[in-house]
């Protein structure tokens, strides 16, 4: 049976008190003491009222038990039916129009279009890997699925698969971010000369930074309706060293965002499955999550990616 720590009227889990009070809480400012005393209030306010509302549930679900059990066979009368419902109190009466307004939201839940990750909390790889999945290459995801049309075949790496998916990504620059004058293939280099890409944007706005010398950059940065697009220069990288202009890579802004669901398939009920979900998130925030697992027969270590970091023009 879990220990438990007496705090006024809860019983918490030892194991949840101690991650709260000597993991949480440290350097939030908040003292412990007042977090419980605040949920305890918040506890005693709440929980009538949500078991009234349970209470409330049951109660609608045994009437519409009882009806459909009385017509059981015949025809709905929906009409019949909708008045029932309003009756028992499943349905109300239409209220006048409204509108709803956020304020201090993340823009990447409120003005980014892109996709959004549901991972369970519980399992530290998978929630890594949806925190890292805000970038992705776009060289990698053209080359092991089949957005050419075809997958890979055999190990090891195919290079005329990869001069397609070069070329792909080339053509895919050339529509999101065009140059003044003929085609990202053609490129031989780019560089940073008075704040401005060289070779020229259609779209000047379009270049947003870099990395690295500006002569030389190591990455630059594009965007394109709201996304980025780092575009990774390396002469000396397998893929960069065969390329003109030596990108090496495409990375694009992929999943903006994530839920980290606590409650996985009813999962975390237990103490135990709580601090595991609390301590992971805990994790995410602080940015030392990291999970060590096998993986082709060796040990892997996940980690958060780190930011980002680039020179405006």
């Amino acid at each position: 049976m879990t220990d438990r720590i007496q705090k006024g009227s809860l019983e918490i889990a030892a194991e949840l008190h101690d991650l709260v009070v000597n993991e949480i809480a440290p350097g939030t400012g908040v003292d412990p003491e007042h977090f419980w005393a605040e949920l305890e209030s918040i506890l005693k306010d709440l929980a009538p009222k949500n078991k009234a509302l349970l209470e409330k549930r049951e109660t609608i679900q045994a009437q519409l038990d009882e009806w459909y059990k009385a017509r059981k066979g015949q025809a709905i009368d929906m009409a019949e039916y909708k008045q029932f419902l309003t009756e028992i109190g499943y349905l109300l009466p239409e209220g006048d129009d409204f509108t709803v307004s956020t304020a201090n939201v993340d823009p990447e839940i409120s003005t980014i279009a892109g996709p959004q990750l549901v991972v369970p909390l519980t399992n530290a790889r998978y929630s890594l890997n949806a925190a890292n999945a805000r970038w992705g290459s776009l060289y990698d995801a053209y080359y092991g699925t089949d957005a050419l049309g075809d997958l890979p075949q055999g190990k090891g790496y195919d290079a005329d698969r990869g001069a397609r998916v070069v070329a792909r990504a080339k053509a895919f620059l050339d529509d999101a971010v065009p140059l003044a004058s003929g085609s990202h293939a053609d490129v031989t280099g780019y560089a940073v000369v008075d704040g401005a890409l060289t070779p020229a944007l259609k779209d000047p706005a379009q270049f947003v930074g870099y990395r690295g010398d500006a002569a030389a950059p190591e990455a630059i940065l594009l965007r394109n309706n709201g996304l980025h697009i780092e575009v990774r220069i390396d002469a000396a990288h397998n893929i960069g060293k065969t390329d003109p202009a030596g990108v090496a890579d495409m990375l694009l802004e992929s999943a903006m965002s994530t839920i980290m669901d606590c409650e996985d398939s009813v999962a975390a009920v237990d103490a135990e499955d709580k601090v595991v979900a609390y301590g992971n998130w805990l994790g995410l925030m602080k940015g030392d999550l990291s999970e060590t697992f096998e993986k082709g027969g060796q040990q892997v270590t996940r980690e958060m990616h780190g930011d980002r970091h680039y020179a405006a023009p």
